[in-house]
């Protein structure tokens, strides 16, 4: 044996060097932990021989040995200490100014700015003259912990009349909870709305197709070849999409699609009571829309009768056929490229016809509990 006798002599139990072995084979396990764990299972497998020997053998130094041997005695652990670092070069009350400038509207420090970035609040701080000067980086950092983003934004919609709100969306937020059981029921619950203005926009060149380390190309010249109204309805139940294209967006434009398109596809189901969610667009206003479907069911024999549920003002995020719009903006009219409005209209037609064929109801979380704790504060 060369050297002197290790002054910790390491005794393992079966765990632990089932433990070991398992870091040191892990292909996840940092390499200066594994090396660690070798050394510790070399010692005990071989108490003879000496720090330089276990050195030689794990590819490392003597006293990288010693120092990790006598750690694993006293503490069991292949962990670095923690480390104090080098000293704050700025006091906890610096730091708690700029974050404050940070959670502030530039326009508060007469920065002609909408948002704050990393480098324009680092340029406000080096003009404040209470302040020291702090680099870009280090601003990033305080951000990046205090989880602070004040670039990015998002847009929100104040409800000025909560009690009246809770009101008209409860029953909505209930009928989707209840949209399966109904249809068993002969209840089909369906939102209706209109996509309007989808302009049909002709490229100078077609699109190209992606290729390795390009995307899809789409000419930014191009030529506007008219637009159409899509009416739409989303079956909540089932998630069925039915639509038809018109040139206007008018109540009797309303009306044909509800006629050519819903009525026939109820009477089809064998549904005794159609309920609409709407909002308060001008295509469909209460009180001629009311009328009109009184109508409808004298027309139908008193066989289907209909129900409307209507959106508080504001309030297209309650409404389901909106999520089917976007679905129907990303994955049908982007990019744009159609020669004529009935290319539009072919493309469409043939999108729901499409989207139908693996279509699922809209897994809807939104619950009435959860929006009475949202406007519970307000009431």
């Amino acid at each position: 044996m060369r050297g002197p006798k290790p002054a910790y002599p390491i005794t393992l139990s079966t765990e632990e060097v089932q433990l070991l072995e398992q870091l040191v084979r892990a292909h996840r396990t940092p390499q200066a932990q594994a090396m660690r764990a070798r050394i510790i299972l070399t010692a005990h497998a071989h108490p003879e021989q000496s720090n330089q020997q276990i050195a030689g053998t794990v590819g490392t130094t003597d006293r990288t040995v010693r120092a990790w041997r006598g750690r694993w005695v006293k503490t069991h652990s292949l962990v670095d200490a923690p480390r104090s670092g080098a000293p704050r070069r700025f006091p906890p009350q610096i730091r708690a100014q700029v974050t404050a400038i940070a959670c502030s509207l530039p326009r508060q420090y007469q920065v002609p700015l909408s948002r704050w970035s990393r480098a324009e609040l680092a340029r406000c701080v080096a003009h404040d003259p209470t302040l020291p000067h702090i680099s870009t980086s280090t601003v990033g950092r305080w951000l990046k912990a205090e989880r602070l983003r004040p670039w990015r934004y998002h847009t929100w919609q104040h409800i000025h009349d909560p009690v009246s709100f809770l009101q008209r969306a409860r029953p909505v937020l209930r009928a989707y909870g209840q949209a399966q059981a109904l249809l068993h029921a002969g209840i089909w619950l369906v939102s209706l709305d209109e996509k309007t203005s989808i302009q049909a926009r002709e490229g100078e060149h077609p699109p190209r197709p992606t290729c390795p380390d390009k995307p899809v190309l789409q000419e930014a010249r191009y030529h506007r070849r008219g637009a159409r109204h899509l009416f739409a309805g989303l079956s909540i139940a089932d998630g069925k999409v039915y639509g038809t294209c018109r040139q206007r967006k008018c109540f009797v434009d309303f009306q044909a699609f509800v006629q050519q398109e819903i009525i026939p596809e109820a009477l089809c189901r064998h549904m005794h009571t159609v309920v609409f969610i709407l909002d308060n667009g001008t295509t469909h206003a209460p009180k001629q829309l009311e009328r009109w479907l009184q109508e409808q069911e004298r027309a139908c024999e008193e066989r289907l009768h209909f129900q409307v549920h209507w959106l508080p003002p504001n309030a297209s995020w309650l409404d389901q056929i909106e999520i089917w719009f976007s679905l129907l903006q990303r994955k049908c009219l982007q990019p744009n490229h159609f020669a004529s409005t009935l290319a539009l209209e072919t493309a469409l037609t043939e999108y729901i016809a499409y989207y139908n064929q693996t279509a699922k109801p809209i897994n809807w979380t939104y619950t009435v509990e959860k929006l009475e704790q949202k406007l519970g504060k307000h009431l």
